[in-house]
């Protein structure tokens, strides 16, 4: 079996104080996606991935952003849209530099977001997948439905609306290049990542009331829609549990929000259609010992690698030519 875990952090260094590395120890998942590590490389706190290798993506963003892929075994190769990649083994130190390969060349419009900390992947060696995390941008509203007195943020005259539509109609683009790159390179391909998006009614709690806010307007449920499809993306979670309401992911702080369990549901694992036929559970990990991690919590997905490699015909793959007999 294979373990895979996403959850933004909201903070690394505010994670650990409430458990993270405890939870990490403790989960025994096989690939985690972080996103909001929100630390420069001098700030990392010793230790704080445990005994996985970890290629962390900072970006230039002082204070902010973030993202990283943790695995128990090096991976094959690792890329990300900026010119480097952060990658540090077990036991080692410090990070270091890698260069990205560029056989994904960034999509029209993406540029502009490189450097922002918000997209790393990685060729995993034990399973003939690519996983990547994803931060995107949270947004705002459009300009006719602001309100001042009605909004936490100033109003914008909708520059932060319009930035996320632009990064989505990007980001679209280079979504469809990297999976047929996994798909050439003989793998099957598994976004995760916090999308700051609600796809549907059964994502949100008071689903008619968020119609007007930001990560539920309807046509960022639109773009959302437009990546899915039983034969490109599947939204693994939904597929286990189609009736659902939730199971939410993240909860506001306010006082009330995670007791009453009115969240939203928009830390996904999106998945090429023979991969997310074999995950077997998923699970979001509320707490940690009566303790929340971060405003999110942990999504946790086990698939079956030994039926992954039976459907694709193949017992060796990837460069290692090995294969995981999975946990008991």
């Amino acid at each position: 079996m294979l373990r895979i875990a996403t959850l933004n952090i909201n903070g690394v260094r505010a994670s650990l104080r409430r458990g993270f590395d405890d939870w990490l120890a403790g989960r025994d998942c096989d690939v985690v996606a972080l996103q909001e590590v929100r630390a420069p490389l001098h700030a990392l706190p010793e230790g704080a991935f445990g005994d996985y290798h970890v290629v962390y993506e900072p970006g230039q963003v002082a204070g902010r952003n973030g993202v990283a892929v943790l695995t128990r075994e090096r991976p094959v190769a690792v890329r990300t849209w900026d010119a480097e990649v952060l990658v540090r083994a077990p036991g080692e130190e410090h990070l270091h530099t890698e260069p990205a390969p560029d056989d994904v060349p960034l999509a029209r419009g993406l540029s502009r977001y490189a450097t922002e900390g918000r997209y790393v992947e990685v060729d995993l060696a034990e399973a003939p997948v690519t996983v990547a995390s994803l931060y995107l941008p949270k947004g705002g509203l459009p300009a006719h439905l602001q309100k001042p007195g009605r909004m936490r943020e100033a109003p914008d005259g909708g520059a932060r609306y319009r930035r996320k539509m632009h990064f989505l109609d990007a980001f679209a683009r280079q979504l469809a290049r990297t999976r047929r790159a996994a798909a050439a390179r003989g793998r099957e391909f598994l976004l995760m990542g916090d999308l700051n998006i609600a796809h549907g009614p059964l994502d949100v709690a008071s689903w008619r009331r968020k119609t007007q806010m930001e990560g539920f307007l309807p046509e960022e449920r639109d773009w959302l829609d437009a990546q899915l499809s039983p034969r490109i993306l599947v939204d693994v979670v939904r597929r286990l549990h189609p009736d659902t309401q939730g199971p939410y992911s993240w909860w506001s702080w306010l006082a009330g929000a995670y007791e009453k369990d009115t969240g939203w549901r928009i830390d996904y694992h999106l998945a090429t259609p023979r991969l997310a036929r074999v995950a077997t559970t998923a699970v979001v990990d509320r707490d940690h010992r009566g303790t929340r991690l971060s405003d999110h919590s942990p999504v946790v997905v086990d698939y079956d690698l030994a039926r992954l490699l039976r459907d694709r015909g193949s017992e060796h793959y990837g460069s290692t030519g090995t294969t995981q007999e999975g946990r008991p």
